[in-house]
């Protein structure tokens, strides 16, 4: 008598080889359409799955589990935050909940990069010059930047992102700065050479650009709220491919405007999708739609990442990237 498989609902649209998997291996559900669920839907998913494989546009609250079924044990999770998600109400539920780290490191760090880099030369405002039929020739004086080379870098969260784009920056000459709930081992601040800031405080008046690489939780909501914000010098630059909810995104805007900062880079949003209409009608922001990890190879790696965290489970181990409460 065949093994029943279990009945994996996916929530969104993945790539085709990931899907193409799942179909081979579970009972999957796929969303073909790729419309956001809304809670009722989730709800009724979560009613009859065995397996939610959810992303980070739904929000997987504790009413959301409660309406679970009996037989959903396990949430798989298409990202490595887990911030939509109430990991401690699934576990209380006895629902497993793992996410997919590691994979969108790389890729997530050549964005933020790119950002700075866009951000302080100006260049998707000098592409819209250009392709706007704005472009009147060279000029001493016209869309100058500012160099990346030898200013100060303060990474705020240190984890694999944060490192990554350390690596990078100190190849561009930048000098690495950084503030985290506790220094890096000291053989990875070596090879960095980067100084650590135990006051947040102290690091951002200090910095010539500052990128957010922390996760969202309850302790980073607004972490870099109006007051910090102000103490950024007003030439430094700030960039933003973690979470938007780390930031004042009001107050952030306010201070582009009156050029208290000199620029931004962000790639996600406090409010997202929707985008704050004050930074939509500056020039001095690069705005980029949540696409640090959107590369063909990170996504199919993630999707690689949830089967195998959900076949793991399945087969009554434990699951790779298992999160917990305390790891948040």
């Amino acid at each position: 008598m065949p093994v029943r498989k279990p009945k994996v609902v996916v929530t969104r649209k993945l790539p085709d080889p990931v899907e193409t998997r799942m179909r081979e291996l579970f009972d999957a559900e796929l969303n073909l359409e790729d419309r956001p669920m809304n809670a009722a839907t989730l709800a009724e998913a979560a009613g009859r799955a065995d397996v939610l494989a959810t992303t980070l546009t739904d929000r997987i609250d504790a009413e959301v589990i409660a309406a679970a079924g009996p037989q959903l044990k396990l949430i798989a999770n298409f990202g490595a935050g887990v911030d939509h998600i109430d990991v401690a109400a699934a576990v209380a539920r006895g629902v497993t909940v793992t996410n997919t780290p590691g994979v969108l490191t790389e890729d997530t760090a050549d964005m933020t990069m790119a950002l700075i880099l866009a951000a302080a030369r100006r260049i998707v405002e000098g592409a819209s010059v250009v392709q706007a039929g704005g472009f009147s020739g060279w000029s001493p004086t016209w869309m100058m930047g500012r160099r990346i080379g030898g200013k100060r870098l303060g990474v705020i969260g240190m984890g694999r992102i944060g490192q990554a784009l350390a690596k990078r920056a100190k190849v561009f000459g930048m000098q690495v700065h950084y503030h985290n709930r506790k220094p890096v081992p000291a053989a990875v601040a070596d090879v960095l050479e980067a100084t650590y800031w135990e006051s947040l405080d102290q690091m951002l008046a200090r910095m010539d650009v500052i990128s957010v690489n922390c996760p969202h939780t309850p302790a980073t909501f607004h972490l870099l709220s109006a007051r910090r914000l102000k103490l950024l010098q007003p030439h430094a630059i700030l960039v933003n491919t973690a979470r938007g909810e780390v930031i004042d995104e009001s107050a952030l805007a306010d201070l582009l405007a009156r050029g208290q900062i000199a620029g931004a880079g962000l790639d996600v949003y406090e409010n997202e999708p929707t985008i704050n209409p004050k930074l939509l009608k500056l020039q001095n922001v690069v705005l980029l739609p949540h696409m640090g990890s959107a590369t063909v190879e990170a996504r199919i790696e993630m999707g690689e990442k949830v089967i195998v965290n959900i076949k793991t489970f399945m087969d009554g181990h434990r699951p790779p990237d298992r999160v917990l409460p305390e790891m948040l």
